[in-house]
């Protein structure tokens, strides 16, 4: 619950945060009155808004201390460019993700500040709201009773209900445009050369004598759509997270492959053998600050070094399985591409093949990212394993 004086009684709601974040103890009464200077101060100090008046000065509101928080300081502004760049020379790709870390937490902080209470039924009790009930639903399920939320985080339940309405194109077969519809939570499939490494991958041999394939973290269900188009007949899909199931199963059952995918919940491999297992977990070893973070950041490479471990226990003879996975790692000093060889090697597989591939989303061309540096160096590769 979070607590709040207003018109001289203490009240209280339901608090959610899918950030994590715990309640605040510092809440101060917004309104359409209240400056984008003030509200940036008190946010800087800790002081939360609950805002009460119009729901689009709101936005507007928050509109004005995202500038703030990424107006430069004056003091950086008199540092020239080459200055800067002499002094990421001297840090470490490491020291630079991790600051660039620490900025996107203190950013994120400090936005999340500003705060909207939505009543049982998802509607927003200010004017100007707009409809958000079929979103919030999607999001968080139903409710008994009023919660609060960050206006951030709304927002982006909002952003999130629209793709999953028009989804996003993956690929195009028989000049029919496939989508793949993310729902709120799941990480959607916007690195689209992975799956092209997945669609030109030379299939195993074992898939003669067995068509059967597990797909290890589902997600959306992306690959396991571009296996069944493989004409893979026998997919088995598997994650922990019950949106990626829920999201999975929507997916599979829009694009009439039911009969072809089956979803479980479990952790990493099904039972059985398979000719063919596929795995895309999180790219970079590191802490993820939220749930929504859980398919980027993957703490000590916990689930890529589940699936090679368990990798050889779940082949038929002669499979294969398929890493994807991007280098971004290793030259941010994450992981280094010794430790991906030896845990390969301890798991007792081979290398009989990687396909790579550099990536092509708007970041990793935009030379003002933080991690450009390694950005432009990236390759994403398919790495085929097979047993010793």
């Amino acid at each position: 619950m979070i607590y709040w004086n207003e018109g001289g009684q203490q009240r209280s709601a339901k608090w959610h945060s899918e950030n994590g974040i715990a309640p605040h103890q510092k809440i101060q009464i917004g309104d359409d009155t209240l400056t984008a200077d003030a509200a940036y101060r008190l946010a800087c100090e800790g002081t939360a808004i609950l805002y009460r008046g119009d729901f689009q000065n709101a936005r507007q509101l928050l509109q004005a201390l995202v500038r703030r928080v990424d107006k430069p300081s004056k003091k950086s502004k008199r540092v020239s460019k080459g200055s800067k760049d002499a002094e990421a020379k001297e840090k470490s790709p490491l020291d630079l993700f991790n600051l660039h870390r620490l900025s996107q937490s203190q950013r994120a902080r400090i936005l999340g500040m500003l705060l909207i209470q939505l009543e049982a039924n998802h509607s927003i009790p200010l004017r100007r709201a707009p409809d958000v009930a079929q979103a919030c639903l999607g999001a968080y399920g139903p409710q008994t009773q009023p919660y609060i939320i960050s206006l951030r985080e709304l927002l982006g339940v909002i952003s999130a209900h629209e793709w999953r309405k028009k989804g996003v194109p993956v690929l195009v077969r028989e000049d029919e445009e496939i989508r793949i519809h993310p729902h709120y939570g799941v990480f959607s499939p916007v690195r689209g050369e992975y799956i092209e490494l997945v669609l030109k991958a030379p299939l195993p041999k074992a898939l003669l004598k067995s068509s059967t394939a597990f797909d290890i973290g589902v997600g959306t269900g992306v690959l396991s759509v571009v296996l069944a188009i493989r004409e893979i007949q026998n997919i088995i899909a598997t994650d922990q997270n019950d949106r990626a199931i829920a999201c999975a199963k929507d997916n599979i059952e829009r694009l009439h492959l039911s009969n072809q995918v089956k979803i479980q919940k479990t952790d990493l491999f099904p039972d059985g053998k398979a000719a063919l297992i596929v795995c895309n977990p999180p790219w970079l070893p590191a802490r993820p600050s939220s749930s929504l973070e859980q398919a980027v950041y993957d703490p000590g490479s916990q689930m890529l070094k589940g699936f090679l471990i368990g990798l050889k226990d779940h082949l038929l003879p002669e499979g294969e399985g398929w890493l994807i996975l991007s280098d971004l790692a290793e030259h941010l000093g994450l992981r280094s591409r010794e430790e991906l060889l030896s845990w390969i090697d301890d798991a007792c597989l081979t290398v009989i093949d990687r396909l790579d591939t550099k990536p092509h989303h708007p970041r990793a061309f935009d030379q003002d990212d933080a991690l450009y540096a390694a950005r432009s160096k990236e390759v994403t590769s398919l790495w085929r394993l097979g047993i010793k």
